[in-house]
């Protein structure tokens, strides 16, 4: 019995090819489920048809799975173990560990899928290849690497640094972080600008709202325009009495001061003239006191010259 396949059948055929089977496999399992049509003479054109749509189905599902493909071909795996002599690793890596390796990285691909013939079980590069759409397939990098190779690496390379290098490093690191202190810089200028923004935006939606209610109360009924001058005229009272009060707090500010450099002048004043009648004091007796020496001087030469005699 002749069919043509509507879908890939393992160990059968592929999808829009005309096969042979045993007439109770193809009458019982393969028509009813919808899998394959039976080829006869007189549907022979119908199948021909048939297999012309199922051939350009096929080509656009070819070309709808390049991109993958090649996104996959420039694709590496790494894995990471233990290893003894000869490079030998403890363990393996399998094909569920490269799948759940690319599952990782974005990639949904079936295990049988990946064609590899048994695990690694040494260190080194492979290339894996995957089957992805009937002949077609992508070949993968996977690396095996030896555990703490990576920091073994790093260490001989900082080794093998010249001082013109590590200066070269410390200078990098420098200007990156004078970088990150202008953005930072540049950000909180930012921000306060945008505050600044934010508040004359507010200012400007509260002056334009005061004046549409402005001009909502003036649009009033005939009878209610003494209400709304009345309560413009209140407004406006409040208006300058909070204007007078900062103008008063100032003019008290300056009373006050005022009032204490004169207080200040005339303390000094004050003691200007305790320090002159001070100084009249103290003049005088000094005067006193001069002749009363000179007095008692001239009694004694007097004395001692009526005792010499």
């Amino acid at each position: 019995m002749k069919v043509i396949l509507k879908q890939d059948m393992e160990n059968i055929g592929r999808r829009g090819d005309i096969v042979d089977v045993a007439p109770g496999y193809g009458r019982n399992y393969l028509i009813p489920k919808n899998l394959a049509l039976e080829v006869t003479s007189s549907n022979m054109k119908m199948i021909e048809i048939e297999r012309q749509a199922l051939k350009k189905k096929l080509e656009k599902e070819r070309e709808s799975y390049q991109d993958f493909i090649e996104k996959l071909k420039e694709t590496t795996v790494t894995f990471k173990r233990k290893a003894g002599e000869k490079d030998v690793i403890f363990g393996s890596v399998s094909s569920s560990d490269i799948k759940d390796a690319l599952l990782e990285l974005g990639f949904e691909i079936d295990k049988k899928k990946i064609l590899i013939e048994e695990p690694i079980k040494r260190l080194g590069n492979y290339s894996v290849p995957i089957k992805i759409f009937h002949e077609d397939r992508a070949e993968i990098k996977v690396e095996v690497k030896r555990e703490g190779e990576e920091l073994i690496e790093e260490k001989e390379k900082e080794e093998k640094k010249s001082p013109g290098e590590e200066i070269e490093t410390a200078t990098e690191e420098k200007v990156v972080s004078k970088k990150e202190e202008k953005e930072e810089i540049k950000e909180t200028v930012q921000e306060e600008k945008k505050r600044e923004q934010e508040k004359k935006a507010a200012e400007a939606g509260q002056e334009a709202a005061e004046k549409k209610a402005e001009a909502a109360e003036e649009k009033t009924e005939p009878g209610k325009e003494e209400e709304v001058k009345a309560k413009k005229a209140a407004k406006e009272e409040q208006k300058e009495e909070q204007e007078i009060v900062p103008k008063k707090e100032a003019q008290k500010t300056k009373e006050e001061l005022l009032l204490e450099l004169e207080g200040e002048k005339k303390k000094e004043e004050k003691q200007e003239k305790e320090k002159s009648e001070e100084e009249k004091t103290k003049g005088p007796k000094e005067e006193e006191t001069k002749p009363d020496k000179k007095e008692r001087k001239k009694e004694k030469q007097e004395k001692e010259a009526a005792s010499k005699k």
